[in-house]
């Protein structure tokens, strides 16, 4: 964090100081969780579905925090910030629990504040990411290769809206060279006021897929949401960039929207960072020769990747032209690539269980493109022996979502996949009776209530060498199910609030 005295971050703002002393310095971190506070840190109080920020004042005080960021007076030091006015849902994040824009208002505040810090050092470059599939782990593969260069800070788990950009911003120092940011978008808008807060220098687009398509009501309507991106970039002269994915026809359309230089990633011929020769070991991680076509760069060279599946390619070629635009060098990249350990939490996290299960961790979402990637590979996983692979899958647990007909093709796409399907929760029916019409006599499908359920089913049924994959939305919680077949110490089990866009109505609480 930057230092600043509380009279700078009022006048910032646009508040006013509440029983605060202006001289008093911010040199801790800006958090929303009380628990995080520490000396010297700014308390956002938030409010929430089971509680409110402010309950929490006197506590992140106790902890050091010098003041607290609200619209409400308060006993405590504060920061009052001004009231929005009217407000537009698809304008401010609409937090639970905000019932009179007082935490819209806060949100305002915290953009602002984020701004100021971020042009007080403009050495930094900003790296944006989207896409409908992908953007988190290509974030962190970015990060990863960037912190070989200098100082990184990267946005953690998903936070891409108006409270996680503005809260990873405010991480920055003045040494910091680089600042990744994962950038999701409700609506035709949002994505350029996100640039707006943090304008970017390096805008990255993966892909166009369904992924909260009943919100948007087309792809090309998500397209032109998530486009606003490369228009927000700079001019080719000044540095801009937009790293686009030649393969998807929607990403690379808009090249036509920006004024930046366009390097294209892909298997297309056409793409300046390439993939050829592409190879599954018996684990699925990919194995293929990286082509540079670079004004620069003229080079290729065999990568061999530590994560799973073939699409994990995408989110490589992506992070390796952001490094190679920062001066990294095709050796610095290749071993960045495969020494990379970000695999980000519940997204094709592969563990091994004391039993000799291999369990692979997607309980993250369940848009088709995830869903087909996933099955996929499963069905690339080798096993030996009477070995099975299991697809548990679920759904959204969203009544626009459950009657689909995406789930007709997972549900055949499992059965070609898998000799073991179950499917949890009524509302994934369609998926269980498209698998039970596809699958073959060999292979089994079952509908089952619940996750207690389907663990119930592992639980007996699981024998060593079986490969299980857990496919669903964070709402359907399969999650749970790698809480109880690993042991407590493995990481990337259970869940933490990330205020993502995934869940527009706002976080668990803040504390």
């Amino acid at each position: 964090m930057i230092p600043l005295d509380l009279n700078t971050v009022a006048g910032v703002v646009g508040g006013r100081l509440h029983r605060a002393d202006g001289t008093q310095q911010v040199r801790g971190t800006v958090e929303f969780d009380s628990r995080k506070v520490g000396p010297g840190s700014l308390f956002v109080a938030l409010p929430g579905q089971r509680s409110d920020g402010l309950q929490f004042a006197e506590q992140a005080l106790a902890r050091g925090a010098v003041a607290v960021l609200t619209a409400h007076e308060v006993t405590a030091p504060a920061v009052l910030v001004p009231s929005l006015g009217s407000r537009n849902p698809t304008d401010v994040l609409a937090l639970a629990g905000d019932h009179d824009g007082s935490g819209a208002a806060v949100l305002a505040a915290l953009a602002k504040l984020a701004n100021h810090v971020l042009r007080q050092v403009p050495n930094c470059a900003v790296v944006g990411v989207t896409g409908s599939v992908g953007k988190t782990s290509t974030k962190n593969l970015i990060g990863h290769l960037l912190a070989q260069l200098g100082p990184t800070i990267t946005s953690p788990r998903s936070f891409n809206n108006e409270l996680g950009q503005p809260w990873t911003i405010l991480r920055i120092d003045k040494d910091t060279q680089h600042l990744v940011l994962e950038l999701g978008t409700r609506g035709i808008g949002h994505m350029a006021k996100l640039c707006a807060t943090a304008p970017p220098r390096v805008g990255v687009v993966l892909n166009v897929g369904d992924a909260h398509l009943n919100r948007f009501g087309s792809q090309d309507a998500i397209a032109a949401a998530k486009g606003e991106l490369v228009e927000a970039l700079p001019h080719a002269s000044a540095g801009g960039v937009a790293v686009l994915n030649a393969d998807d026809p929607r990403v690379a359309a808009m090249a036509h929207r920006t004024s930046a230089r366009v390097v294209l990633t892909g298997r297309t011929a056409q793409a300046h960072v390439r993939a050829t020769a592409i190879e599954l070991d018996s684990q699925a991680r990919p194995r293929f020769t990286m082509r540079l076509n670079l004004p620069d760069i003229s080079d290729s060279a065999r990568v061999a990747l530590p994560t799973h599946g073939e699409h994990q390619i995408d989110n490589a070629l992506a992070a390796a032209a952001v490094a190679l635009e920062f001066g990294a060098t095709c050796d610095e990249v290749i071993a960045g690539l495969q020494n990379d350990r970000s695999t980000p939490p519940h997204r094709m996290a592969v563990h091994r269980t004391p039993e000799g299960v291999t369990l692979i961790d997607d309980a993250r979402n369940v848009s088709s493109g995830s869903v087909r990637a996933a099955l996929r590979t499963l069905a690339a996983m080798a096993t030996t022996g009477d070995a099975r692979k299991w697809a548990l899958l679920g759904t959204a647990h969203d009544p626009n979502f459950s009657k689909d007909a995406r789930h007709d093709s997972w549900g055949r796409l499992a059965a070609q996949s898998a000799d073991r399907i179950v499917v949890i929760g009524e509302d994934a029916r369609q998926i269980h009776e498209a698998a039970a019409r596809s699958a073959s006599k060999d292979t089994r499908t079952e509908l089952v209530p619940d996750v207690e359920a389907a663990t119930a089913l592992l639980r007996d049924e699981l024998r060593a060498g079986d490969v299980v994959l857990l496919k669903g939305s964070r709402k359907a919680a399969l999650w749970r199910i790698a809480d109880a077949l690993l042991p407590a110490e493995t990481p990337s089990t259970g869940w933490d609030s990330d205020f993502d866009v995934e869940a527009p109505s706002g976080s668990q609480g803040p504390r």
